[in-house]
């Protein structure tokens, strides 16, 4: 076993999956640069770590990929005043939603279309190409070694059409890391008692706040699964009380969607994440990810990352696909 095998096999998955999605583009551009680096031994090699093994991050490797990035301010977005009122309206909404049944032995599956940063990591941000990602999260309780398995295809998809498992060196117990349906529905609905909750389950990396970790925790489970429509809404009310959550009037998901959108300004932190709501249904339709690293040139807030939920549903095996989306 070599050296990236041996980090694969022992990491520690620390995060809920969705968190790591962020991060890919930095892991696998440093991946490129310890290839490089292999074949010129003149340059002192970075970590290695081969997403052929281990496809998401853990939280000390998110913490040490951040460390990279400056803590230099952003120029944020016109500001509107109403993100409180906003998101009690989209949370009335979700508590209208469909209620679905998921059984223990089921699998979430979560279909996005993703672009990605595949430009060098010390220098600036150039979006791939539009891909797809699906994600199927099994529901056992567990604790399992492997939570879920996930799926990309298309131009500048890592590993494209390949299964690949979402595992971890310890057993996962249900909860931000394994977020089944029933442990979902066990949170409290009572908006402060639920944002408490999350308080002490979100792990903040290094140069983010407690707020700015709980507004990503969140925006991972609302993006990443499905849950009963009253756990979504208290997740919505939760977000309204996070101090520095503001709404954007106009926003576009990586098919070209406008909406609403939802962000939390975090000034000591070098990314921030954006929530897009349809206009009109307020129903979730992706998400956008910023960078700033002055480091590599990135010296104003530059879009790193854009993503668009198109379609969940759940499935009885891994690898399974919705009929409806089979004949697309």
């Amino acid at each position: 076993m070599n050296e990236a095998e041996e980090l694969a096999a022992t990491a520690e998955w620390d995060l809920p999956p969705e968190r790591h999605r962020h991060f890919k583009d930095v892991l696998m551009q440093r991946i490129d640069d310890d290839k490089q680096a292999a074949q010129k031994p003149s340059v002192r090699r970075r970590f290695a770590r081969p997403a052929v093994l281990v496809p998401l991050v853990s939280a000390a490797l998110a913490g040490a990929l951040l460390t990279t990035l400056t803590t230099g301010g952003h120029t944020p977005a016109p500001e509107a005043p109403s993100a409180s009122v906003t998101l009690g309206r989209i949370a009335t909404a979700a508590m209208a939603s469909d209620t679905i049944r998921v059984r223990d032995d089921q699998f979430v599956y979560v279909r996005t279309l993703d672009r990605s940063n595949k430009g060098s990591f010390t220098g600036p941000v150039e979006l791939g190409a539009l891909h797809t990602e699906e994600h199927w999260t099994a529901q056992d309780p567990g604790p399992l070694r492997i939570t879920g398995w996930l799926r990309a295809s298309g131009k500048d998809a890592i590993m494209p059409g390949q299964l690949i498992p979402v595992e971890s060196s310890d057993p996962v117990p249900v909860g931000v890391a394994h977020p089944t349906y029933r442990w979902l529905a066990s949170l409290p609905t009572d908006p402060d008692a639920l944002l408490s909750r999350l308080y002490k389950e979100a792990r903040p990396v290094d140069g983010e706040s407690r707020d700015q970790a709980v507004f990503s925790l969140i925006g991972d489970l609302i993006g990443g699964t499905v849950m009963p429509p009253a756990t979504m809404a208290a997740f919505y009310r939760a977000a309204a009380r996070l101090p520095g959550v503001r709404e954007i009037p106009d926003a576009v998901d990586a098919t070209g969607r406008h909406g609403i959108a939802i962000t939390l300004d975090d000034t000591g932190f070098a990314t921030r994440d954006e929530w897009i709501f349809d206009k009109e249904t307020l129903a979730l339709l992706g998400s956008r990810f910023y960078i700033t690293d002055p480091d590599r040139g990135i010296t104003t807030e530059t879009l790193a990352g854009t993503s668009a939920v198109i379609e969940r549903a759940v499935v009885d095996r891994k690898g399974e696909v919705p009929a409806r989306s089979a004949s697309r």
